[in-house]
Protein backbone atom coordinates (compact mmCIF):
# COMPACT_ATOMS: atom_id res chain seq x y z
CA UNK A 1 0.00 0.00 0.00
CA UNK A 2 1.19 2.99 -0.67
CA UNK A 3 2.03 5.85 2.09
CA UNK A 4 -0.36 8.18 0.85
CA UNK A 5 -3.14 5.59 0.30
CA UNK A 6 -5.91 6.08 2.74
CA UNK A 7 -8.31 3.30 4.03
CA UNK A 8 -11.76 3.49 5.35
CA UNK A 9 -11.05 1.94 8.17
CA UNK A 10 -8.08 4.74 9.16
CA UNK A 11 -10.54 7.64 7.93
CA UNK A 12 -12.99 6.56 10.08
CA UNK A 13 -10.80 5.91 12.88
CA UNK A 14 -9.41 9.24 12.48
CA UNK A 15 -12.84 10.67 12.33
CA UNK A 16 -14.42 8.97 15.17
CA UNK A 17 -11.17 10.53 17.38
CA UNK A 18 -11.58 13.83 16.56
CA UNK A 19 -15.79 13.69 17.24
CA UNK A 20 -15.07 11.75 20.56
CA UNK A 21 -11.79 14.81 21.79
CA UNK A 22 -14.25 17.38 20.53
CA UNK A 23 -17.76 15.64 22.41
CA UNK A 24 -15.48 14.89 25.71
CA UNK A 25 -14.12 18.62 25.79
CA UNK A 26 -17.72 20.01 25.50
CA UNK A 27 -18.59 18.35 27.95
CA UNK A 28 -15.80 19.74 30.13
CA UNK A 29 -16.48 23.08 29.00
CA UNK A 30 -19.73 22.81 30.08
CA UNK A 31 -19.46 21.32 33.53
CA UNK A 32 -16.95 24.48 34.00
CA UNK A 33 -20.35 26.48 33.21
CA UNK A 34 -17.57 27.85 30.33
CA UNK A 35 -21.29 29.45 28.83
CA UNK A 36 -23.25 30.44 31.95
CA UNK A 37 -26.19 32.10 31.46
CA UNK A 38 -26.29 30.61 28.17
CA UNK A 39 -26.32 27.15 26.62
CA UNK A 40 -23.27 25.93 24.43
CA UNK A 41 -25.49 26.68 21.54
CA UNK A 42 -26.39 30.13 22.34
CA UNK A 43 -23.23 30.80 22.70
CA UNK A 44 -22.06 30.14 19.22
CA UNK A 45 -24.77 31.92 17.67
CA UNK A 46 -23.30 35.06 19.64
CA UNK A 47 -19.60 34.24 19.02
CA UNK A 48 -20.18 33.73 15.47
CA UNK A 49 -22.19 36.83 14.93
CA UNK A 50 -19.36 38.28 16.55
CA UNK A 51 -16.48 37.45 14.00
CA UNK A 52 -19.37 37.71 11.21
CA UNK A 53 -18.73 41.88 9.18
CA UNK A 54 -20.80 44.07 11.07
CA UNK A 55 -21.69 41.74 14.07
CA UNK A 56 -24.80 40.62 11.17
CA UNK A 57 -25.42 37.76 9.00
CA UNK A 58 -28.57 36.69 7.13
CA UNK A 59 -30.14 33.88 8.98
CA UNK A 60 -29.10 31.36 6.17
CA UNK A 61 -25.34 32.40 6.67
CA UNK A 62 -26.18 31.78 10.79
CA UNK A 63 -27.57 28.75 9.68
CA UNK A 64 -24.56 27.84 7.47
CA UNK A 65 -21.82 28.30 10.13
CA UNK A 66 -23.47 26.59 13.28
CA UNK A 67 -24.56 22.98 13.71
CA UNK A 68 -28.32 22.98 14.28
CA UNK A 69 -31.54 23.00 12.41
CA UNK A 70 -32.82 26.01 10.45
CA UNK A 71 -36.54 25.52 12.57
CA UNK A 72 -34.01 25.18 15.95
CA UNK A 73 -32.47 28.07 15.08
CA UNK A 74 -35.17 30.33 14.18
CA UNK A 75 -36.57 29.53 17.57
CA UNK A 76 -33.11 30.56 19.23
CA UNK A 77 -32.92 33.58 17.85
CA UNK A 78 -36.31 34.82 18.96
CA UNK A 79 -35.07 33.49 22.26
CA UNK A 80 -31.81 35.84 22.12
CA UNK A 81 -33.56 38.92 20.79
CA UNK A 82 -36.28 38.37 23.71
CA UNK A 83 -33.27 38.65 26.26
CA UNK A 84 -31.70 41.44 23.93
CA UNK A 85 -28.70 39.74 22.82
CA UNK A 86 -29.59 39.86 18.90
CA UNK A 87 -32.18 41.53 17.02
CA UNK A 88 -33.61 40.49 13.53
CA UNK A 89 -33.92 42.78 10.12
CA UNK A 90 -35.53 42.65 7.18
CA UNK A 91 -32.58 42.15 4.25
CA UNK A 92 -31.86 44.92 2.53
CA UNK A 93 -32.12 43.32 -0.73
CA UNK A 94 -34.96 40.82 -0.04
CA UNK A 95 -38.10 41.20 1.74
CA UNK A 96 -38.78 37.89 2.79
CA UNK A 97 -35.15 37.07 3.78
CA UNK A 98 -33.74 38.11 7.85
CA UNK A 99 -30.39 39.44 8.92
CA UNK A 100 -29.50 38.53 12.73
CA UNK A 101 -27.48 41.28 14.30
CA UNK A 102 -25.70 40.96 17.45
CA UNK A 103 -26.52 43.93 19.84
CA UNK A 104 -24.40 45.97 22.27
CA UNK A 105 -25.88 44.03 24.94
CA UNK A 106 -24.84 40.39 23.06
CA UNK A 107 -21.69 41.68 22.24
CA UNK A 108 -21.15 42.39 25.97
CA UNK A 109 -22.32 38.88 27.16
CA UNK A 110 -20.22 36.79 24.09
CA UNK A 111 -16.83 38.94 25.65
CA UNK A 112 -17.52 37.99 29.21
CA UNK A 113 -17.96 34.64 27.82
CA UNK A 114 -15.09 34.26 25.94
CA UNK A 115 -13.00 35.66 28.33
CA UNK A 116 -13.79 32.71 30.65
CA UNK A 117 -14.10 30.26 27.89
CA UNK A 118 -10.56 30.91 26.22
CA UNK A 119 -9.23 30.56 29.98
CA UNK A 120 -10.84 26.54 29.63
CA UNK A 121 -9.18 26.00 26.44
CA UNK A 122 -6.30 26.66 27.51
CA UNK A 123 -6.33 25.03 30.50
CA UNK A 124 -7.82 21.81 28.59
CA UNK A 125 -6.69 21.89 25.36
CA UNK A 126 -3.31 23.94 25.78
CA UNK A 127 -2.60 21.84 28.66
CA UNK A 128 -2.67 18.45 26.40
CA UNK A 129 -0.72 19.89 23.72
CA UNK A 130 2.61 21.42 22.77
CA UNK A 131 3.05 24.38 21.05
CA UNK A 132 3.89 22.39 17.95
CA UNK A 133 1.34 19.79 18.39
CA UNK A 134 -1.19 22.79 18.47
CA UNK A 135 -0.23 23.96 15.20
CA UNK A 136 -0.45 20.44 13.73
CA UNK A 137 -3.92 20.44 14.96
CA UNK A 138 -4.68 24.17 13.66
CA UNK A 139 -3.62 22.59 10.57
CA UNK A 140 -5.14 19.82 10.11
CA UNK A 141 -8.53 20.92 11.26
CA UNK A 142 -8.30 23.59 8.96
CA UNK A 143 -7.80 21.29 6.03
CA UNK A 144 -10.58 19.57 6.92
CA UNK A 145 -13.00 22.65 6.93
CA UNK A 146 -11.40 23.60 3.31
CA UNK A 147 -11.21 20.05 1.32
CA UNK A 148 -13.78 19.50 -1.02
CA UNK A 149 -14.32 16.17 -2.77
Amino acid sequence: MDAHEVTTRAAAEAWESLFRAQSNLMRRFEANGDFAPLRAREYDVLFTLSRADGGRLRLRELNDAVFISQPSLSRMVERLEARGLVRREAAPDDARGTVVVLTEEGRAMQRQIGRRHVRSIERHVGGALTSDQLATLTELTARLREYRP
